[in-house]
């Protein structure tokens, strides 16, 4: 048992680390995790064998995909209704340019640069397809840009992208049995209750100190995920929408949202972003680091040669449109999650996945750093308007 203490206490410490190195460059803290679990899997697993870090250790894997779902649910609930209401045509336009343009280019690069077959082609044009909800909504978080109407706009934008590549993923390789129908079929349910339960059985039972409104939301996402992961799909899809559509609830509760943010960022989230970062093979990417060098590039340029005019077209100019395609540009969570089902699947190889996740990984961190060193918007960060 000591054991796990000693692990959980390194992956703290790593975390720790992590955040005096943000705070030191002027990162986002979900980068610096990412980079800090790369460098600790390449130094930890030369000193004291691969496995040392752990991360493939089920208690880490767990809390990792419970911080990824809570994570997405607040990027869920971070959206404001009026402002998709508003900017509907917007998220709509950016969403599904983001997705498309790279789902294809991606796909088409894949086969006819790499050779790839087709089927692992069409994997990897979903798994770059994706814009990482995690590591946007961390940065808007952390920035206060989730506060302005720029920043709910892109996470807007971000939700339809990502809708795609859920959609994408289940419609060409899921198959579709008794179980995918019942999933379905709960969900309705469950989504279209939600508004109206929720809100009565805060009032009748919260506000106690046992913390019963954060119970009950972790309750739905477990349960949820549960459910989403017997049909076949992932966990965490689920996690979006129901943050989503209780947006206009849960999302307006101030102390509440505060109060999940600190167990998530403070605990959670860590595992999940050194998790990631701990899956890069550095050896495997200085072996061949062409195959990596075009799948990256396959994503950043589909991705920006799409984005960057539809961007203008509603006039988001200058850096302010730089910045929001570039953080549109970004891959971690639905892009792992995408490469890891094709690996299980069998729809890619292990060689083929470790390349994939090492252009999604690069995809969170590269024009992320880009774009808050070069082109942040600080007009619009809250408090320096006018």
């Amino acid at each position: 048992m000591e054991q796990t203490w000693f692990l959980a206490a390194l992956w703290v410490l790593l975390a720790l680390v992590a955040v005096l190195l943000a705070n030191r460059f002027r990162i986002s803290t979900a980068l610096s995790e990412i980079i800090v679990g790369t460098v600790a899997q390449l130094a930890i697993g030369a000193v004291a064998g691969g496995e040392a870090l752990g991360a493939k250790a089920p208690w880490i894997g767990f809390l990792a995909g419970a911080g990824a779902i809570v994570l997405t649910f607040l990027a869920g609930a971070e959206l404001d209704p009026g402002i998709f209401r508003t900017k509907w045509k917007e998220a709509l336009a950016v969403g599904l340019v983001g997705f498309f343009c790279p789902f294809f280019g991606a796909a088409l690069i894949a086969h006819f640069v790499l050779g790839w077959p087709w089927t692992p082609s069409w994997l990897c044009g979903v798994a770059l397809s994706t814009t990482s909800v995690a590591v946007v909504y961390a940065v808007m978080l952390e920035l206060g840009f989730n506060r302005t109407e720029f920043g709910k706009a892109i996470l807007a934008a971000c939700f339809v992208n990502d809708l795609g590549t859920v959609i994408a993923l289940g419609l060409i390789f899921s198959p579709f049995t008794l179980r995918t129908l019942a999933f379905i079929v709960i969900s309705i349910v469950v989504f279209s209750m939600l508004p109206f339960v929720t809100p009565w059985f805060f009032r009748r039972y919260g506000g106690r100190v046992s913390e019963l409104e954060t119970k009950y939301l972790l309750f739905l996402l477990f349960g949820m995920g549960g459910i989403a992961a017997w049909s076949g799909s992932e966990a965490v899809l689920p996690a979006y929408i129901i943050g989503m559509v209780l947006a206009g609830t849960v999302g307006k509760d101030h102390e509440l949202i505060r109060r999940l943010r600190t167990v998530t960022f403070g605990l959670l989230t860590p595992f999940y972003f050194i998790r990631a970062g701990s899956f890069v093979s550095v050896p495997a990417l200085l072996a061949a680091p062409l195959i990596f060098v075009v799948l990256f590039f396959a994503k950043m340029i589909t991705k920006l040669v799409g984005l960057v005019p539809v961007v203008r077209a509603f006039k988001h100019a200058g850096h302010a449109g730089l910045y929001y395609s570039l953080m549109m540009s970004t891959g971690l969570t639905f892009g792992t999650i995408s490469a890891l089902f094709g690996l299980n699947h069998h729809i890619i190889t292990s060689s083929q996945y470790s390349f994939l996740v090492a252009a999604v990984i690069g995809s969170a961190v590269i024009p992320t750093a880009i774009a808050n060193a070069f082109f942040m918007p600080r007009h619009l960060l809250p408090g320096k308007r006018g």
